[in-house]
């Protein structure tokens, strides 16, 4: 996976509804022609974004009253062919500003849509069946390496950002959390995240080597009645980095299913970045 890493990451720089968006190193897709759209008209009735060809960072920086220097990458779920934009990507950004976090929503390389109903076109290729998740490796590739550009971008440009270079770290939903977990694991350098918060993540489809020596901390959440059994993945990286005696934290709701994002459903699992927040402040990642 390393030899996945690249080194040319900023390509430009704009601003958008009072973000920026940068651009990340497309090597590998570059004849990907497709336009990046979104719809909320689909069977989620959600805010889905889709054709991601060229990846990008949207970022959410921390008022300065409250900016403590700690930055995340934040990485939204949706098997590879979408992205849920909002409920795992930019609430999650808006919500950890307030704590004083500088996020930064990345929108990492999807499969092609060919219709303007990506969601349709998901649940025709029988997401999470051995034949998917065989087939999504090469996209799996270029999403990790993706996070590992986003790693870099954002310590390169620490000063610009006020924030720590050593206070850096990624968060993933579902496909968003194969992403931080991919990271976690196959770092190097610059890339390595100082935190990784795998969130109901599949962890597959990547070649999964040992824990590194100087893994960074780890916490990861999933619920019990996960509909594709992803609580399983959540357990096995508690336990691989457990078992290399390195930092991790497990929380398993017995209510929520999958996706649950920062959408409310009157259940314990509504807390879980409450939680999040808390091991932050533990790991010493929210002081001024």
């Amino acid at each position: 996976m390393k030899s996945f890493i690249v080194v040319a990451f900023l390509l430009y720089v704009i601003p958008i509804n009072a973000q920026k968006i940068i651009a990340l190193d497309n090597k590998g897709s570059e004849k990907w022609d497709w336009n990046e759209k979104e719809t909320s008209v689909n069977a989620f009735n959600a805010r889905l974004v889709y054709n991601v060809s060229h990846p990008t960072l949207t970022v959410f920086p921390a008022d300065s009253a409250v900016a403590n220097g700690t930055a995340i990458i934040i990485c939204p779920g949706g098997a590879f062919q979408i992205l849920s934009i909002e409920s795992e990507g930019y609430e999650v950004a808006k919500w950890l500003n307030k704590k004083g976090v500088t996020a930064f929503v990345l929108k990492y390389r999807l499969a092609h849509s060919v219709t303007n109903d990506p969601v349709k076109e998901l649940f025709a290729k029988q997401p999470n069946t051995e034949k998917f998740n065989e087939e999504i490796k090469p996209l799996v590739a270029f999403a990790i390496t993706d996070g590992l550009n986003a790693i870099t971008y954002v310590r390169k440009h620490a000063v610009d950002y006020n924030i720590a270079g050593n206070r850096i770290g990624i968060i993933g939903f579902s496909a968003g959390g194969t992403v931080a977990a991919g990271v976690a694991y196959t770092y190097s350098g610059e890339s390595r995240p100082d935190f990784a918060a795998p969130i109901y993540p599949y962890v597959g489809s990547f070649a999964k080597s040992t824990v590194p020596a100087d893994a960074p901390p780890l916490f990861t959440i999933a619920a019990a009645d996960d509909q594709f059994g992803f609580d399983k993945h959540a357990i096995r990286l508690y336990e691989d980095w457990l078992g290399s005696k390195h930092v991790a934290e497990l929380h398993i709701y017995a209510k929520g299913g999958h996706g649950f994002g920062m959408h409310k459903q009157n259940l314990p699992v509504d807390n879980w970045i409450e939680a999040f927040n808390e091991w932050l402040i533990q790991q010493g990642f929210e002081k001024k």
